[in-house]
């Protein structure tokens, strides 16, 4: 059961990951908007959210596959870490009572996420099903 369990979290993380870049590939306007409106208005220009995007998907795929989980975990906790910090307030105030730039519950997922990465990385050594796992064979 834990194997598997900890399969779905990883794939589950990881293809977040590659929809995120995506994302940035496609609506590359939208993706400047939430820098300007969430991430202190850094890295908005439309290159640096195609670079974004791209890296995004190439750690997500490695995430999803489980190769260079020692590399990869970190760099994800990092990633969602910024993401998470930068919709605080929606997560602190989610429906937006207290704080001025709370109010959205789609963002207070954030946090979910955080704790998922967090898991996943605490728990890598014992993810059985993954590349990383097979080249150790």
């Amino acid at each position: 059961m834990k194997a598997l369990t900890l399969l779905i979290l990883r794939v589950s993380l990881g293809w977040l990951m590659v929809v995120w870049g995506v994302d940035k590939l496609v609506d590359v306007e939208g993706a400047q908007r939430l820098a300007e409106n969430f991430y202190w208005g850094l890295a908005t220009g439309a290159g640096i959210q195609t670079v974004f995007g791209w890296l995004e998907i190439a750690l997500g795929i490695l995430v999803v596959v489980g190769w260079m989980a020692r590399v990869t975990w970190p760099i994800m906790t990092l990633v969602n870490g910024l993401t998470l910090l930068g919709v605080w307030a929606s997560v602190v105030d989610p429906w937006g009572f207290w704080l001025e730039r709370g109010g959205s519950m789609t963002f207070y997922t954030s946090a979910i996420v955080f704790a998922g990465v967090l898991v996943g990385w605490a728990f890598m050594d014992q993810d059985k099903i993954s590349v990383d796992r097979r080249r150790e064979r």
